[in-house]
């Protein structure tokens, strides 16, 4: 079983900047960031292959501004920058003992109990 705690969240202005982090207990071939808005579902963010090459994959309403990363420490973050009204939501990290760096949430086998996060206008 792996366990995974968010942390990092918080309330910011439009094109602020944060930097969400999960540690994890354990070790999984892929991890990743999703988030719900409210009265929305769930939708992905963002992923990284942890072991190997780091191959990262981004939904297209992020890339260029939300950045995944890894560390030696079994941690991962989500460098978030230029937020915007419409990144507000809770965001949980995931992690998935696949090969394949999944964008959908049926990919994952673990998941952190979410961390929210407000940009307002």
């Amino acid at each position: 079983q792996v366990q995974l705690v968010e942390s990092g969240g918080g309330l910011v202005q439009t094109g602020g900047s944060l930097t969400l982090s999960c540690a994890a207990s354990g070790r999984t071939f892929i991890r990743g960031w999703f988030r719900q808005a409210p009265g929305k579902g769930r939708e992905f963010v963002a992923a990284i292959r942890w072991t190997g090459d780091g191959s990262t994959v981004y939904a297209d309403s992020v890339k260029g501004r939300l950045t995944i990363s890894r560390d030696n420490a079994n941690t991962m973050y989500l460098h978030m920058n230029r937020l915007k009204p419409e990144d507000t939501a809770d965001y949980y990290c995931a992690a998935g003992q696949g090969l394949r760096i999944g964008v959908r949430d049926d990919e994952y086998d673990y998941w952190g109990q979410g961390t929210q996060v407000t940009v307002s206008s």
